[in-house]
């Protein structure tokens, strides 16, 4: 008498290639490379690089935060670009940038630095109480 032959029992192998006979793909880019920095990364490091151009003429300037936000939180007739707070009891000052704005006014990743830097300059300069030619003698010259 025939026994039942239980199925034969199947294991699927992990799949090494896709449908189309490739090979498994690697990541797009090493994390090392810069491809691999988000946008908001990117920004960040544009302000940190007008920042520490500024510190070299201005050493006060390291007591002051500065700050990137995506965008403003109160809706205005105009959208600005950046904004400072004075110093106040138990915080330091603060320079914010705002992304997206300044984003949608440059096209390419050399004017987005220009305009970041003439942002940080004219808050910086309202910070301090001077005009953005004294904070930075190249203002307005790029």
């Amino acid at each position: 008498m025939d026994s039942p032959v239980p199925p034969p029992t199947f294991e699927p192998r992990p799949r090494r290639r896709d449908r189309h006979g490739r090979g498994m793909r690697g990541p797009l880019a090493p994390p090392q490379v810069p491809l691999s920095a988000s946008r908001g990364e990117i920004f960040r490091d544009l302000v940190q690089d007008s920042v520490e151009r500024l510190e070299r003429r201005w050493p006060q300037l390291a007591e002051v935060d500065f700050v990137v936000l995506d965008v403003p939180a109160v809706a205005e007739d105009t959208v600005p670009l950046g904004g400072s707070v004075s110093a106040g009891k138990g915080r330091p000052a603060q320079i914010v940038v705002y992304r997206r704005p300044v984003e949608l006014r440059t096209k390419s990743r050399d004017e987005r630095a220009l305009l970041v830097h003439e942002v940080v300059v004219e808050q910086v300069a309202e910070l301090l109480g001077l005009s953005p030619e004294s904070v930075d003698p190249r203002y307005g010259q790029d």
